[in-house]
């Protein structure tokens, strides 16, 4: 396995179990189940969870990512984060259509909805995050034919 696979899945792996921690609580104890009422617009507890627990994992995430994983990266801290924040919002837009089909469609319960959801979201993420967010090279073409 590459070290940058290894680094990736360490570093994923942790902020991934954080993540479904923190959905637990969020979802079990902070929501308590229950539909989430702001100003406008209702959410119910399992996309609540979804969105409240995000910005915590994402910024960890980002700086695992940068500073771990992808530390050979010649793109600037700001593009870098750009980049992150592009393919994270895929990601949730992602997870949140799999939450919504696997609980509202299918009736599977939350949590391990959820974990189902990240193995899916994690994939993606890393395709993403390797060869565009933290790319290691620019790639610049040339056509230097003898």
């Amino acid at each position: 396995m590459p070290l940058k696979t290894y680094r990736y899945a360490v570093c994923g792996g942790s902020n991934l179990i954080l993540d479904v921690v923190l959905y637990f609580i969020f979802y079990h104890y902070l929501f308590e189940k229950q539909d989430v009422h702001l100003y406008v617009v209702t959410l119910s507890a399992h996309i609540a969870s979804l969105f409240f627990v995000f910005p915590i994992t994402f910024l960890i995430g980002f700086l695992l990512n940068r500073y771990i994983t992808f530390d050979d990266s010649v793109l600037s801290a700001k593009t870098q984060f750009v980049r992150y924040f592009m393919v994270s919002m895929g990601a949730i837009l992602l997870s949140y259509l799999l939450m919504k089909l696997f609980v509202d469609a299918l009736g599977f319960y939350p949590t391990p909805s959820k974990m189902l959801t990240t193995v899916i979201s994690v994939v993606y993420s890393y395709i993403l995050q390797s060869k565009f967010s933290f790319k290691a090279e620019i790639n610049i073409s040339k056509n230097n034919q003898f």
